[in-house]
């Protein structure tokens, strides 16, 4: 079918017409001293969120730094008189001389044992210049267990006496497998040892509802702890501290540990007495 002009002009003026709603006119501003915010909201730009400043992490631990990630702390605590030799009786033995003891625990990252399980922290508190003396070390560092075997074996002397709680099953044989590990010579095998665990269930057992620690410091000792840290969160609290967490339990870990050796002394003073 052939169009004629006036068919094709009329035809052009509805295209255009269509175009015209299709399309709306752009508009502008108003005048030229929009503001910022005006603009933004034209624009549909949002303003960057803020930038929260980063908060400084408390990674503090009271001693000092011995070694690449080994870190030392030691106290004095008065004491009571000491006599020359205790009655060892309460362990079947005659006489425990206290200069030769070294009483000492550890704080680890379970209680399974194996090589998979390595100590932390280990405490110790000796009777020297007439106080009682407590040096705890930590590692900072997975790398710094060298240097802690090292720095406690600095400590033993061929005739010391180590005394603990519980530390001939788990304590002392977690250490002999530690210093294998790190293909050192064990400076605990064949020392003496006293592990008071042993002569305070054959006294206590059955009077108490157990025989753990810290129900002898609260019977026995009457030792109240507070803000006391359980011993099953000092692997969580280690861990956390390693993987750039705060120090903050950390160091109610060092405060348990400090109190577990202090209490090991009181513990033989009142077995040897009865």
């Amino acid at each position: 079918m052939s169009l004629t002009l006036d068919k094709l002009q009329k035809l052009k003026r509805q295209a255009g017409g269509d175009i015209a709603q299709r399309e709306p006119a752009l508009t502008t501003p108003r005048t030229a001293q929009t503001s910022i915010d005006q603009l933004r909201q034209l624009l549909r730009i949002r303003a960057p969120a803020p930038v929260a400043a980063p908060v400084a992490t408390d990674r503090a631990l009271p001693g000092i730094e011995i070694a690449p990630g080994l870190h030392l702390r030691e106290q004095t605590l008065p004491d009571d008189a000491l006599p020359e030799r205790f009655c060892g009786a309460f362990d079947r033995k005659d006489v425990l001389a206290p200069s030769r003891m070294l009483f000492f625990d550890t704080e680890t990252t379970g209680l399974a044992g194996g090589t998979g399980t390595r100590a932390f922290m280990i405490g110790a508190a000796d009777w020297h210049d007439g106080a009682l003396r407590i040096r705890q070390l930590t590692m900072r560092t997975m790398a710094a267990e060298t240097a802690m075997l090292d720095a406690f074996r600095a400590w033993i002397r061929p005739d010391t006496l180590l005394v603990s709680y519980n530390g001939k099953c788990y304590d002392a044989p977690l250490l002999a497998t530690r210093y294998r590990l790190a293909r050192k010579v064990n400076p605990l095998a064949g020392l003496a040892h006293v592990d008071l665990l042993y002569p305070t269930r054959r006294r206590y057992r059955g009077v108490y509802e157990n025989c753990r620690l810290a129900t002898i410091e609260r019977q026995v000792l009457r030792i109240v702890r507070e803000d006391d840290l359980p011993g099953s969160e000092a692997p969580a609290a280690w861990l956390s501290f390693l993987r750039g967490g705060s120090a903050q339990n950390l160091r109610r870990v060092l405060a348990h540990n400090h109190q577990d050796v202090i209490s090991l002394s009181r513990l033989l003073r009142h077995l040897s007495a009865q």
